[in-house]
């Protein structure tokens, strides 16, 4: 490959030739990807601290646990790691997935089995010094204290590299479990030689084994590779364990001791240049002096084994370990920069600059460097004007994530909706999936987030796929799941989720000229009035399949799970965010929606832990703050959009009250925290509230620059006194997108005092 080509797929695959160029500053300074990664208590982000690149295919990063809900493969409390694996995902529960090609440096006698995270000894895993971890954007690295390595992991978009500093020793190993996968196994892999640096294969993962949703989530992918090793291979070797045929092969089990003894029992076949089964790893061994560095290198495709070929030899060419580091250090600066903030404190900074990082490692890339990938139908496919993507986490996403990459990253927005009317189109399915993981329709969670995210895209100018394709599967999404055949969805959830997105239908049909479909949609989209209990609860209440209301919960509208879905009715009953005027009406007026909203921010804790009120662990009431801003009464938007940013988020490895959920918590504190959030993706307005910053500058993928400057600002002056846009008097609670998106700047004056006018 000629060396044009190699820069044009870098440029490609690295995230677009065409972003703006910034001046050169270490914003991933900033950066702390420990916070979050945990997966106990309520604090439980469930973030991984590995090594990733923006938006990038691969993470290379430490395991230390699989599956149960804890998706991310790691907990910052465990005292060994498993091993590096080159796929994660990122705060997540439901089981997880990924966690493939788990790749661990050991020494003296060869262990095939991982071992138990409290019992390190009885497999290869390794105690570590928690001292020497540390993790970095686009770098992550530790000592091994059982057998006395350094690990450093460092990645491209397409491909990872590993660099491990061994002792002195006769037998010094590079292990790599091809079966592993997080919450369960791969169904079946392959190992061959390829030549003697360089081998390449594939893992098979399938439902029956586990993986997203324990199985549930209809994960079906393959894992293809091309590693290669600084060392020669001259003493390599293959296991394999012998599964029984029927033998399950789910979290439960592969977690179990039978099964661990299965593995265990692996048959050991050295020197052998080609090998597949059911539960495989292969190892190289050497001997290394005190301090020799030995390194590795991995492209994964999705595709092939050429693509994987293909990614690596075009983004990792070299063996220069630290040129790869600062090269991904540069990318993520580059897009950490398009947000400059000035002010607030060292710990809000970082706050901010991490929960930005946490909002670029998905949707991420699917596609090769060569535009190849695996489509809905199992076949190849070649992108032609975007990037495949995958990992849509939509019922989460469509609040605050998705509409802040609408100002950041709108090519990514691009790509995602083009993968979602692709994958309908390719499956089968002919309808908008959910949760989308590697062309899985999963089902998870309820509503039909991507027509909010395509209506939100095309109301703001972002146009870069086939609006009719999208329209038709739109329809079809909202036929499938909607309120049209009952007037309702049974549940709050479904329902109130269900009338907003036929809301976002009428907006894409007036938008594109559908005149008799806009009409339809529009009364689809007062919907939500049907589930309304006038006489009884005076709320929102779940219908049976007979129409009648469910019978009274002991809690009333604080009863968990009563007809919503990971909240309380009281929580998910706000969920009008495209009329909030008629909501309002139903619940007496606006002064008395007021006082109910009064009543649930005074009856929330103030660490915000999981709760019945406002609880902002759990995406359902992400809006809420702002609703203040629609009923006319601003300052308490922007006093508890302000309390919330204080309060529910902090540095550290407990610094999120809540599931990362694959970017939203940390999007809506980027929003807030900026200043501005949606109510009601589809519309081009955002809510107006205190920043934490005395400056915001926005560096916009058109060139343009928007500011926001905050005079008088402080933890007592929450209160915005006085605005001005571009000079003029400005005496509106919200600003729209394209406020923004032609760039300008908003003068903003804080104070004590709440200002009414």
């Amino acid at each position: 490959m000629n060396r044009i080509i190699i820069l044009f797929f870098l440029c490609l695959s690295a995230y677009g030739c065409g972003r703006q160029a910034l001046p050169q500053q270490h914003f991933s300074d900033y950066v702390d990807p420990f916070i979050g990664a945990t997966t106990v208590g309520y604090e439980a982000g469930k973030t991984f601290p590995g090594a990733a690149s923006p938006f990038g295919m691969v993470q290379v990063s430490p395991n230390t646990v699989t599956g149960g809900d804890n998706g991310n493969g790691y907990s910052y409390e465990h005292t060994s790691i498993e091993g590096f694996a080159m796929t994660q995902m990122s705060g997540v529960g439901w089981y997880g997935d990924l966690g493939n090609f788990l790749t661990m440096p050991t020494t003296g006698e060869l262990k095939v089995v991982a071992g138990k995270q409290e019992q390190p000894e009885t497999g290869y895993r390794s105690r570590y010094d928690k001292a020497t971890e540390t993790a970095k954007p686009g770098y992550y690295s530790v000592h091994l204290t059982d057998y006395d390595i350094r690990v450093e992991t460092t990645v491209t978009p397409h491909a990872g590299m590993l660099r491990f500093t061994y002792p002195e020793s006769k037998t010094s190993r590079i292990q790599i479990d091809l079966a592993r996968r997080v919450a369960g196994a791969s169904a079946w892999q392959t190992v061959r030689i390829v030549d003697d640096h360089t081998i390449a294969g594939r893992m098979e993962c399938t439902p029956n084994e586990g993986g997203w949703g324990n199985g549930g989530g209809n994960a079906r992918y393959t894992v293809y590779y091309y590693a290669q090793f600084s060392q020669p291979l001259k003493n390599t070797g293959v296991w394999s364990a012998d599964i029984p045929d029927g033998q399950a092969r789910r979290l439960n089990e592969v977690s179990s001791d039978a099964y661990r003894q299965i593995v265990a029992d692996a048959k050991i076949f050295r020197n052998v240049k080609e090998y597949e089964g059911k539960h495989l790893g292969f190892f190289t061994e050497f001997e290394t002096s005190a301090n020799e560095q030995v390194l590795m290198k991995t492209g994964i495709s999705f595709v092939s084994e050429e693509g994987a070929r293909k990614n690596l030899e075009s983004e990792i060419p070299h063996w220069k370990f630290d040129k790869v580091r600062e090269q991904t250090r540069a990318l993520w600066d580059r897009e950490l920069g398009r947000i400059v903030v000035t002010g607030g404190t060292e710990a809000q900074r970082t706050i901010f600059y991490t929960a930005l990082y946490h909002t670029m490692i998905d949707p991420r890339m699917f596609s090769d460097v060569d535009g190849k990938y695996v489509g809905g139908d199992r076949q190849i496919h070649t992108t032609g004007s975007f990037h495949k993507r995958t990992i849509f986490s939509g019922w989460d996403v469509f609040r605050s994530q998705m509409p802040l990459l609408t100002i950041i990253a709108p090519e990514v927005v691009n790509d995602l909706i083009n993968s979602l009317v692709t994958l309908a189109d390719e499956s089968g399915k002919g309808y908008l999936e959910r949760w989308e993981f590697l062309n899985a329709y999963s089902g998870c969670m309820v509503g039909n987030p991507a027509i909010s995210v395509i209506a939100d895209a095309y109301a703001k100018g972002i146009r870069g796929f086939d609006i009719e394709l999208a329209w038709k599967y739109a329809v079809a999404t909202t036929e499938r799941f909607g309120n049209e055949a009952k007037g309702h969805s049974g549940s709050i959830s479904n329902t109130l989720e269900h009338a907003y997105t036929e809301w976002c239908m009428a907006e894409l049909a007036r938008l594109t000229g559908k005149t008799s479909e806009q009409e339809k949609y529009l009364k689809l989209s007062q919907s939500y009035r049907n589930i309304w209990d006038k006489d009884g609860m005076r709320w929102f209440r779940p219908r049976l399949d007979d129409g009648s209301f469910a019978p009274l919960p002991a809690k009333g509208r604080l009863q968990h799970d009563y007809g919503s879905v990971e909240s309380n009715p009281y929580q998910q009953g706000w969920f009008v965010p495209h009329d909030v005027d008629g909501m309002a009406e139903l619940m007496g007026g606006k002064e008395a929606a007021i006082a109910d909203l009064d009543s649930m921010f005074t009856n929330t804790p103030a660490d915000f832990r999981w709760n019945n009120y406002y609880n902002h662990s759990n995406e359902p009431v992400h809006h809420i703050p702002f609703l203040y801003n629609r009923l006319g009464e601003p300052w308490k938007t922007q006093l508890w959009s302000r309390f919330i940013c204080e309060h529910a988020y902090k540095t550290g490895v407990n610094g999120l009250i809540g599931n990362e959920d694959v970017g939203q918590m940390s999007a809506w504190y980027v929003l807030a925290a900026s200043g501005i959030h949606p109510v009601c993706p589809g519309e081009t307005r955002f809510e107006l509230t205190s920043p934490l910053f005395d400056k915001i500058v926005w560096n916009l993928t058109n060139g343009k620059t928007f500011t926001v400057n905050v005079s008088n600002n402080s933890p007592e002056n929450v209160y915005i006194q006085s605005a001005t846009l571009n000079g003029q008097t400005y005496g509106r609670c919200y600003i729209d997108y394209t406020d923004i998106i032609n760039g300008g700047t908003l003068d903003l004056v804080m104070g004590k005092s709440i200002n009414n006018n």
